[in-house]
């Protein structure tokens, strides 16, 4: 089970970080994703992360703004955000799938097995 936290209500401008907790197992050798839904529009790509190479990736959108942090121990992945913006309101979902995606289809949320429940982000302009 993948658990997503962390999202609020946030001016542009501003900063949150959102967590993805396993429970129940760790990330070892896992690839990670993290993905946004708006009202009507389809699951959008954010970034992900490989724990065999620590590789990142970001979508254009966030590049330069958001990064994705490890935790402590191999079950808590971090998502933070900074210097918001009105258009990164959506719902963030954290995913997961044991091993590695290839690079092609990193973006794809059919790649990953596992998703936590999403949270709720939202930034005021």
């Amino acid at each position: 089970q993948l658990q997503a936290s962390g999202g609020g209500l946030v001016q542009a401008g501003g900063s949150l970080r959102l967590s993805c907790e396993a429970s129940g197992r760790t990330f070892n050798g896992h690839t990670m994703g993290w993905f946004r839904q708006a009202p009507g529009k389809e699951r959008e790509f954010v970034a992900t992360f490989r724990w065999s190479d620590l590789s990142t990736k970001y979508s254009d959108s966030v590049k330069g703004r958001f990064t994705i942090a490890r935790g402590n121990t191999r079950n808590t992945l971090y998502l933070e955000m900074n210097s918001l913006k009105a258009e990164d309101t959506a719902v963030y979902f954290c995913a997961a799938r044991s091993g590695r995606v290839i690079n092609s289809q990193l973006g794809n949320p059919s790649s990953y097995d596992y998703w936590g429940q999403g949270t709720q982000v939202t930034v005021s302009s």
